[in-house]
């Protein structure tokens, strides 16, 4: 049965004029019966009766009729169900992010999405770094949104649209708050950090040792932003968090930077994804959002004392320790 001789059949029967028909097809009239006589050889009964000057269906036609009307509302779903996966507008995506960035940015990024692409399911995934850069190369995650870490650089595809601070905080009441300090003044201080694998911790460590002084003593590990405030709130630990934490309806109401540049690690925040691979049409319109977007989301995210210039973009190197006398390197 031919799905163009089905779609004449219905203009036939809403029209019940078989010249009529023949006008609003552009067809001859001895095509449109030439049609009908093959559904009716198909099915192997008549599909229409003359009453005057025109023709109505017989059962057997009002049965297929509305079988018809079913397929061609199936093909026209299907249709549009095929155009909105190519034009990324439907199918499934999946996002990962750092807990700073999964609560503060990624809620703005998800409603423009579903904005420009209601159709679209998104999958989000919340780790440290490692675990995101794992589930990138596994094939778990479409795409990853925070910090671009040097070794992005060679095995990543990614595309910078902000800077974030990351920086030494205490409890608001402790001894070290409130003052001009230098690093030298924290070497006697306990720390709640993540683990060495993360690059924070890294990149602290590193500025430690580029200073000649012992990395800073860790008492408490943890990947848990949220439980910072609770873990150092009432004790004379330190630990080191993004300054987007720092907003007074955050963690700063409890918390406070330490006044201290040595320690104030900058980083390109944007998105990272699998370098020469494929990727869904899905993925591809959320990229493509974030690369026009992508600033005027973090500026909505942003709290006072973070600076997202285009003039402040840090050069992204490798992250190790460098002699005293050179700068400490800015890597992530």
């Amino acid at each position: 049965m031919d799905l163009r001789d089905l779609a004449y059949f219905e203009v036939i029967a809403d029209l019940g004029h078989m010249g009529r028909a023949a006008d609003k097809l552009g067809r001859t009239q001895p095509a449109l019966t030439k049609c009908i006589q093959r559904l009716e050889e198909a099915v192997g009964a008549d599909l229409f009766e003359r009453t005057g000057r025109g023709i109505t269906l017989t059962r057997v036609g009002e049965v297929l009729l509305a079988r018809a009307r079913r397929m061609r509302e199936a093909m026209e779903e299907s249709l549009r169900e095929v155009t909105d996966f190519a034009a990324g507008a439907a199918g499934r995506v999946s996002i990962g992010c750092g807990a700073t960035m999964g609560e503060y940015l990624l809620p703005q990024i998800c409603r423009a999405i579903l904005v420009d692409a209601p159709g679209l399911s998104i999958e989000i995934q919340i780790g440290m770094s490692g675990v995101v850069r794992t589930a990138l190369r596994d094939r778990t995650l479409d795409l990853a949104i925070g910090p671009i870490l040097p070794s992005d650089e060679q095995e990543f595809m990614h595309e910078a649209f902000g800077i974030d601070e990351v920086v030494v905080v205490a409890a608001k009441n402790h001894s070290l708050c409130g003052k001009r300090l230098t690093i030298q003044d924290l070497v006697a201080s306990k720390w709640v950090l993540p683990a060495r694998t993360v690059a924070m911790r890294q990149w602290i460590d590193n500025i430690f040792e580029a200073h000649g002084l012992p990395s800073p003593v860790v008492q408490i590990e943890t990947n848990s932003i949220t439980t910072l405030p609770k873990l150092i709130a009432d004790t004379a630990l330190l630990s080191f968090t993004s300054t987007r934490n720092l907003h007074p309806l955050r963690l700063g109401s409890q918390l406070d930077r330490l006044m201290i540049d040595t320690t104030t690690m900058r980083r390109p925040l944007g998105f990272v994804t699998r370098r020469d691979s494929y990727l869904s049409p899905a993925a591809q319109r959320v990229i493509s959002l974030l690369k026009s977007k992508g600033r005027g989301f973090l500026e909505q995210a942003s709290v006072p004392g973070v600076t997202d210039a285009p003039a402040a973009m840090p050069e992204i190197v490798v992250n190790r320790a460098e002699p005293i006398h050179k700068r400490a390197r800015q890597s992530h």
